[in-house]
């Protein structure tokens, strides 16, 4: 979006580091809905609430915050996660 793809031409991983949502709104939606200048390009996006990994499956939970609740992680989130099997705790 924007500059971006400037930014993630030839990056071996692109992580974003954000807020989860926006007053209350959400952030992390299951399709994007701004003009789009690289697509799939994502590979971790880390938020206060939990690492989520971005696969051809959807976006996975791999950790989460402690002072949340997985519930909580996606009632925050616009789209539907995949909880990972070995879920753990952030370090904070």
């Amino acid at each position: 979006m924007g500059g971006a793809m400037d930014l993630v031409v030839g990056a071996n991983k692109v992580i974003v580091t954000m807020e989860h949502t926006a007053k209350g709104n959400h952030k992390i939606l299951k399709e994007c809905t701004l003009p789009l200048t690289a697509v799939s390009c994502v590979d971790m996006i880390i938020t206060e609430m939990g690492v989520m990994n971005v696969t051809d499956k959807g976006i996975e939970l791999v950790e989460i915050h402690p002072e949340f609740t997985v519930e909580q992680v996606q009632e925050a989130t616009g789209a539907t996660l995949i909880i990972s099997p070995d879920l753990k705790p952030m370090d904070i």
